[in-house]
């Protein structure tokens, strides 16, 4: 998919061509991967929740007011990518 028809289909408000190319991408061109993939992080992400242990939610709050969309984006995907690992089940380079 290029970029020309992600952003035609960001014009047109078609979420499925855009959450399909995030599966594609983050399986490895299998979107039922993808699928899986995304979930593992979520996973990862709630597993040291469950204790409800202190976090630094300020500084979190901080960097969400302080920083631009895109560099948010990216955040979001290195986290992803760095839950993922934390599955032990990487399948990816980590490169975006």
């Amino acid at each position: 998919m290029s970029l020309h028809y992600l952003k035609d289909a960001l014009a047109q408000g078609d979420t499925e061509a855009l959450i399909r190319y995030v599966r594609l991408h983050l399986g490895d061109g299998n979107e039922a991967q993808g699928r899986k993939e995304i979930d593992k992080a979520w996973i990862e992400a709630l597993k040291p929740l469950l204790d409800v242990p202190p976090t630094d939610r300020a500084f979190i709050h901080k960097t969400l007011t302080s920083k631009d969309p895109a560099t948010l984006a990216h955040l979001f995907f290195d986290l992803h990518f760095y839950l993922v690992k934390q599955s032990g089940e990487w399948i990816h380079d980590g490169n975006l």
